[in-house]
């Protein structure tokens, strides 16, 4: 579960409320396609956005239509009584796991944002991932706190945030977090365009946003990586490179919800308000590039 391919989808919205059939029509895309997980309510979910209830139904859909697929469920919010029930809800609902960022509003210290962690794992059944994100969260992470944190009961994964194009230096940055953290944690890299950096450099997991929507050019990249054929990882990676260019120009979760809405997968405007995704231009050139790269089989 904590290894391959976790595909993120988007939690899509129907005039303002949760659509239901849509998102289900995106985990059973997911499960279809032979993904190693599929994490739902992560940032590319948009679950800070969306009240305990919608959370609550996001999760129980997921569960229902992912098949065999292990569900990773997001509990991440601001306070540490609203994660804990988050976590309550992810298990009662069947996630095989839970996926958590320290959301903070208020700048968050090294021993506050362990004690969230401290606190939330003392009540989980779950294996827990560590959701390093600091351009969304705002909370970084020092190595030495990925290891204070890693050292809790059910902490199983950490998602690190994009590494180095230098494969040396990527390298590096995984060995210097492996070597702090307990054998059996594993690490996923996040940012797709440097996904297949991370796998040679020795990431056991791609923690993938456009997988949520588009698995097909994300598992070629995983699969290769994982025969250890980096060369064909690479090359698939800089065929996408001008996907890679939007999502650094406007976002992936703004692109990936227009992505969705352009193949019908999602209805029009599905990003929660006031969130109101790609302008014209934009669409247009998401639209050439799904053509020129193939991207829909």
């Amino acid at each position: 579960m904590f290894t391959g391919l976790s595909a993120f989808p988007l939690t899509p919205l129907r005039d303002d409320a949760f659509d239901e059939a849509a998102y289900a029509g995106l985990v059973t895309r997911l499960a279809e396609a032979g993904v190693d997980s599929i994490a739902a309510l992560g940032s590319t979910g948009s679950y800070m956005y969306l009240e305990r209830n919608e959370r609550r139904q996001a999760a129980r859909a997921a569960v229902e239509h992912a098949g065999a697929i292990p569900v990773i469920v997001g509990i991440g919010a601001l306070r540490t009584s609203q994660v804990q029930a988050l976590a309550y809800d992810a298990q009662e609902a069947g996630a095989s796991a839970v996926l958590l960022a320290p959301a903070t509003y208020q700048g968050l210290g090294d021993d506050e944002v362990f004690s969230l962690f401290e606190d939330v794992t003392a009540g989980l059944s779950v294996p827990l991932v560590v959701y390093d994100n600091p351009g969304t969260t705002h909370v970084t992470f020092t190595d030495e706190l990925h290891a204070r944190i890693a050292s809790l009961a059910h902490v199983a994964s950490i998602k690190i945030p994009p590494v180095s194009t230098d494969p040396d230096a990527a390298a590096a940055r995984v060995r210097n977090l492996r070597d702090r953290i307990p054998a059996e944690v594993t690490i996923g890299v996040s940012g797709d365009g440097s996904a297949a950096a991370g796998l040679q450099a020795g990431c056991d997991a791609w923690y993938s946003v456009i997988a949520g929507t588009l698995p097909a050019p994300a598992l070629a990249i995983t699969r290769a990586a994982q025969a250890g054929d980096f060369e064909a990882a690479l090359a698939e990676s800089a065929r996408l490179a001008p996907l890679w260019s939007l999502f650094a120009e406007h976002g992936s979760y703004r692109v990936t919800a227009a992505i969705a809405e352009q193949l019908g997968l999602v209805a029009g405007y599905s990003l929660p308000r006031p969130v109101q995704g790609l302008g014209t231009a934009a669409r247009v050139r998401v639209a050439e590039i799904i053509d020129e790269l193939h991207l829909v089989p």
